[in-house]
């Protein structure tokens, strides 16, 4: 009996460093649609999204079985992010220069205003809900049962687990919002990568709705084998560390 609760424990600890992942990865995103905004607005709209994003998470533990067989959702998830990501990035990397990008995003923005923005961020918070429900799901449903019966659909010491990991990685959404919007001001070169970020999230749970018992393109068992976990947080942290290390935007020494 002693293994099992070790294993649950190791686990756990796996499953607070996805969400946090995944937590800061939202959080990022959070910092960079609200950017336009002035500061006020922005302060607001970024604790909007930070309630949003806690309403979303919870809502999401007591949808477990909905969210995990319900392959629709899962596709909207992946669309949308697809689309929010690879939108910013093409136009990033493939627009006329970076100047020109930047000003055409401010015009861009300055016609969205607080309730769109905010509309916008309740949607990123949607996804992320999802694929984080889904991540910790996988993780969790790989666990032996245990002597705590059911509830919510699963064994009721994994729901407990799926339950912690969420609850660490909304505490640290909570605290990593508003210094993302501090270091965006330092690194602009992040906002790029967060929404390349945001476009691999949605290959992600594209991968996982083509595994999908009902569509059954992918193998089951290939979004949660170890080789695609290794991909997917390998190239997560690959797109991280060269936002981080990327030269500050040229533009702005251009004047």
């Amino acid at each position: 009996m002693e293994s099992i609760w070790l294993e649950y424990a190791w686990a756990l600890l796996i499953l607070i460093g996805l969400e946090g992942l995944l937590s800061a990865d939202n959080a990022l995103v959070l910092a960079v649609i609200a950017k336009h905004l002035p500061e006020e607005q922005k302060k607001r709209a970024i604790n909007y999204g930070i309630i949003l994003a806690i309403v979303f998470r919870i809502t999401a533990l007591f949808a477990i079985s909905f969210i995990a067989n319900v392959w629709q959702i899962q596709a909207i998830g992946a669309a949308y992010l697809l689309y929010l990501g690879l939108k910013h990035v093409i136009k990033a990397l493939f627009g006329k220069d970076n100047k020109n990008i930047h000003k055409d995003d401010e015009k861009e923005a300055a016609g969205k205003g607080f309730g769109p923005t905010v509309g916008k961020i309740a949607l990123a918070d949607l996804a992320f809900a999802i694929d984080s429900i889904l991540a910790a799901v996988a993780l969790a449903l790989g666990l032996p049962d245990s002597p705590l019966g059911n509830f919510g659909g699963m064994d009721g010491a994994q729901f407990i687990v799926v339950v912690l990991g969420g609850i660490a990685g909304l505490v640290l959404i909570k605290f990593a919002a508003t210094w993302f919007v501090q270091l965006l001001e330092k690194r602009p070169a992040l906002e790029i990568t967060a929404y390349a970020i945001v476009a691999w999230v949605g290959v992600k749970l594209a991968i996982i709705t083509l595994a999908h018992e009902d569509i059954g393109i992918l193998d089951p068992h290939f979004p949660h084998g170890t080789a695609w976990t290794m991909i997917f947080y390998g190239v997560l942290v690959g797109i991280a560390l060269i936002g981080w290390f990327a030269p500050r935007n040229k533009s702005k020494s251009n004047g």
